[in-house]
């Protein structure tokens, strides 16, 4: 157990020291749009009557890893399956690369191997809420200090 800031927790994640699923990497790189404790806690005591909405991430396998599709991105189903009932497979034989030109709207995770994520959001958040800083995991384009 080790308490570390969210840009120390993706620097010791790029270098493979920890690990953690893309969800937590999403969050982390959205708690970097603060600079401080006591900023984070200002927005979200503005933003915590807004409203909140459900959703899940729909991955996309494609020839070369793997795209965590969020709502919003063009490429996310109109009727997810939130429950896995529908036993759902979306796959492509494209490459990652090839998708990621081919697109315009994103809002997703792409992971070619376990340490290897970066994130693409070029979409308004709902409910005021605040899209993570886009950072790849060989980048450090952040600048949080929580």
């Amino acid at each position: 157990l080790q308490w570390s800031s969210p840009p120390e927790a993706i620097e010791r994640f790029k270098s493979q020291e920890i690990w953690f699923p893309p969800p937590q990497f999403y969050e982390f790189c959205r708690l970097c749009n603060f600079s401080s404790l006591s900023e984070l806690h200002k927005f979200s005591s503005e933003r915590a009557l807004e409203g909140c909405e459900r959703w899940m991430s729909v991955v996309l396998t494609a020839a070369d890893g793997n795209i965590h599709l969020l709502p919003g991105d063009e490429l996310y189903p109109e009727d997810p399956d939130y429950t896995g009932e529908k036993k759902m497979i979306m796959s492509t034989d494209k490459k990652v690369e090839d998708l990621m030109k081919e697109g315009g709207i994103f809002h997703r995770i792409v992971i070619k191997n376990a340490n290897d994520l970066a994130i693409y959001v070029n979409i308004q958040a709902k409910y005021k809420h605040m899209n993570p800083l886009m950072i790849n995991c060989d980048s450090s384009d952040y600048n949080s200090k929580l």
